[in-house]
């Protein structure tokens, strides 16, 4: 099972009667990555007037939010998630910095700027194919020990972290395919476990 996202950070800027719209395309896994990126941004463009940005995160994209930042209602953070939607990605945020130029643009041309920028954006970003994945928490005596990592090694399953105490325990992430045949062969070899994600 896979979604569609995006593998590098895309950038734009796109200009309009003075004004500047820098985009920017990031992939990100949950709402604090969103916080600190967003806040990220700002810092870098303390002259900026404005930061507007959408997301969608969840492998079904069904996690989503926009921010219009002050600008008019839905002129700057709906058109941006529309080009997320019209992509068909997910897992990303976009957002959109804006300079003022000096002359207003009325809320077609914001929404026209806001869209454009975003989608220069997008494009700049490869959109690749990503492997939905599951972690797990898995403790297991030493002697258990070899015949999980003969496992693991067969399914090619990541180990992100281990620890051997008195106990083992491991991290481990692997696509969601493996899922199922993984549970039950920890379960028939009476070992812990506890799914993540």
């Amino acid at each position: 099972m896979s979604y569609q996202s995006i593998a590098k950070i895309g950038t734009s800027l796109y200009k309009e009667k003075g004004s500047k719209f820098l985009g920017f395309a990031v992939s990100c896994n949950d709402e604090s990555d969103v916080k600190r990126l967003v806040d990220a941004w700002r810092k870098e463009h303390p002259g900026a007037c404005h930061v507007c940005f959408a997301f969608k995160l969840g492998y079904d994209g069904q996690h989503y939010r926009a921010s219009d930042d002050g600008e008019p209602s839905n002129s700057a953070g709906q058109p941006i998630l529309g080009q997320i939607t019209a992509f068909g990605v997910t897992q990303v945020l976009v957002a959109v910095v804006r300079y003022y130029g000096g002359t207003k643009l009325g809320v077609g041309g914001l929404i026209q700027a806001y869209r454009t920028a975003a989608k220069l954006a997008i494009e700049d970003a490869e959109i690749v194919e990503k492997d939905i994945l599951a972690r797990y928490n898995v403790a297991c005596t030493y002697e258990q020990l070899p015949l999980v990592m003969k496992e693991i090694k067969i399914r090619q399953i990541e180990i992100l972290h281990q620890k051997l105490d008195l106990q083992c325990t491991l991290e481990v992430v692997m696509k969601l395919e493996l899922c199922e045949d993984w549970e039950a062969f920890l379960c028939f070899q009476h070992i812990k476990f506890e799914r993540l994600e």
